[in-house]
């Protein structure tokens, strides 16, 4: 019996989806990233984490993320240097419902700041 595949936690989806060359001669060539592939590259690169806080955020192993980020980074590349059309789609992913560990933290863009209300002041 396989063991089951165990969900990626996503703080929130892209905004933009889909990347490509602004020459007016448009390719059917496409690279498609997955969700969790996108995630490995904001949390590692943009967010500047390490892999272990992004697998600690991801809610997997280690070995994963780097595995998932490698991926990525490849197909980032192929996107970039063969001018293919790059689609942010799928993957094996769950969102995050704002109850994590991280949620309002460093890395968490579905909420990025927890402002106090007058009411939490009193």
């Amino acid at each position: 019996m396989p063991r089951p595949k165990k969900w990626r936690q996503v703080c929130c989806l892209p905004t933009i989806n889909r990347f490509g060359p602004l020459s007016g001669e448009l390719t059917d060539e496409r690279v498609i990233m997955s969700v969790d592939e996108y995630e490995t590259i904001r949390l590692i690169d943009f967010e500047g984490m390490k892999q272990e806080d992004c697998s600690q955020k991801m809610n997997i192993a280690r070995t994963t993320v780097q595995g998932i980020y490698d991926s990525a980074r490849k197909k980032i590349a192929d996107s970039l240097i063969n001018g293919k059309i790059l689609l942010i789609e799928g993957g094996e992913y769950r969102l995050c419902d704002g109850r994590g560990g991280y949620c309002g933290k460093r890395g968490c863009r579905r909420y990025p700041f927890r402002q106090n209300t007058s009411e939490e002041n009193k």
